[in-house]
């Protein structure tokens, strides 16, 4: 008996675990609409207070609720809007720092919500181990993109060189110490909770950081790569939003019942139209179109050169019953409009899942927003739940659609080899070459 008794209390015990992290079965009438009777499963938190400064508040207090919700959500937006171009002007290094602290805030408010479950607990580390994990991430990462980006500066700095040089074993290193250290954690009868969070961590990890990476990625490519997505994103979000609020009555999913068909519908022309426009204004300026590169020389980046195929302006024919309807046998565009169309709509059909996937999870814990941060808008995560999903396609269909073999990443990692070895590869490509009859023949045996 005293066994059983045991065994009973210790099920419960890990069963009120399991419901404080709010694995119970939830069941399908409590993920429908927006229950204002939920209690959250975790402790109130100002996620779910309002922070509209009050000044703003008293100008819209004899407004309806949803009149009011309308005007914050729009001065905010315009106000975001506006340091968005502000950053842009400031050129890439401000982007770069702009995406670090928009990954680092995200990563905060999502670990949040798992450390007040955790802290409930009283158990060690949870928090210390997430940001930790976040620092070897990044180094990973940003390591990576130091070596493939700045060649010419870690060559001729020593520290630098070995860091590249070992860059991967450190990186190992630095995670299996914190590995070592959850693992020295664990506390008992508490087990399967610390391995919830410790997953917690690493899916936060993939999801905010490896896209972010991802986003500095395309921006290198060009930062018509970086504008364009985040813009269409941005358009899209707006546009569903005010089509729904004006024209909304059908709902489109149960996860976000404020989502409506129209919002949708409306919001996928509307991006397709701002992307095809946004794209033939930025593709005629080097700025927004050539590949952001480190000068060595002057220490700075530059966003000089000879525009690619892809912003150059070509002639199409149209298709015959294009041609029928518009009277017209052919258009100029430039190649990357068309690209856009497929950014916009991937943007508009499937980007919004990012945003309903972000609704399962805030309604699994039963909370409004992931903080409240943005009056009106909720947290720095609410905002860029589609940003993500946006920059990962962006970077899969730049590698399979627009980027072929990249000569100068190629280059460097020549330049990192051994003589001996740099000569054999010359010699190697010059056979390869005189064979394929793309070097000249020497003077003596051309006589």
């Amino acid at each position: 008996m005293t066994i059983l008794r045991k065994t009973i209390l210790q099920q419960r015990q890990e069963a009120d675990g399991d419901d404080r992290l709010g694995l119970s079965g939830d069941t399908e009438g409590e993920c429908d609409g927006d229950s204002k009777t939920d209690t959250p499963d975790v402790p109130a938190s100002t996620a779910d207070t309002d922070n509209t400064p009050e000044c703003l508040n008293k100008a819209l207090e004899g407004l309806p609720p949803k009149w009011r919700n309308y005007w914050i959500r729009g001065l905010l937006s315009i106000c975001m809007i506006s340091g968005f171009f502000l950053m842009i002007y400031m050129g890439p290094i401000m982007l770069i720092f702009v995406v670090m602290g928009v990954q680092i805030k995200c990563f905060q408010e999502i670990i949040t919500i798992g450390y007040r479950v955790y802290h409930s607990y009283e158990l060690p580390w949870f928090r210390t181990l997430s940001w930790y994990f976040l620092i070897c991430v990044n180094y990973f990462f940003y390591g990576e993109t130091l070596a493939d980006y700045f060649g010419a500066l870690v060559r001729r700095e020593e520290p630098l060189q070995f860091l590249s040089r070992y860059h991967r074993f450190i990186s190992f290193t630095l995670y299996l110490a914190g590995f070592c250290m959850f693992v020295l954690s664990l506390v008992k009868k508490h087990y399967r909770l610390q391995f919830y969070m410790f997953a917690w961590t690493h899916v936060t990890l993939l999801i905010v950081v490896t896209q972010s990476h991802l986003v500095i990625q395309n921006l290198f490519e060009g930062m018509i790569w970086y504008i364009v997505p985040i813009s269409i994103v941005i358009c899209n979000d707006i546009m569903a939003y005010l089509f729904g609020f004006f024209f909304g009555r059908t709902p489109l999913i149960k996860l976000s019942p404020k989502k409506t068909w129209e919002g949708f519908i409306g919001g996928f022309f509307s991006t397709v139209v701002f992307g095809f426009i946004l794209a033939y204004l930025l593709s005629q300026f080097q700025y927004f179109v050539c590949p952001v590169e480190f000068n060595s020389e002057t220490n700075r980046f530059t966003v000089e050169c000879e525009p690619s195929d892809l912003f150059v302006m070509q002639e199409y024919t149209l298709p015959v019953a294009l041609q029928n309807t518009l009277s017209w046998k052919t258009v100029n565009l430039y190649p990357f409009q068309i690209h856009s169309i497929f950014l916009s709509s991937f943007a508009s059909l499937i980007g919004p899942f990012g945003g309903f996937f972000a609704s399962g999870f805030k309604r699994a814990f039963k909370i409004k927003d992931f903080a409240n941060t943005i009056p009106g808008h909720g947290g720095i995560m609410d905002r860029f739940d589609c940003q993500y999903l946006m920059a990962t396609f962006t970077h899969v269909y730049i590698a399979s659609f627009v980027r072929g073999p990249n000569p100068s990443k190629v280059l460097q990692q020549l330049l990192t080899l051994q003589p001996e070895q740099q000569l054999s590869i010359f010699h190697i490509l010059h056979s390869q070459l005189k064979e394929r009859g793309l070097l000249p023949l020497p003077a003596i045996q051309a006589e």
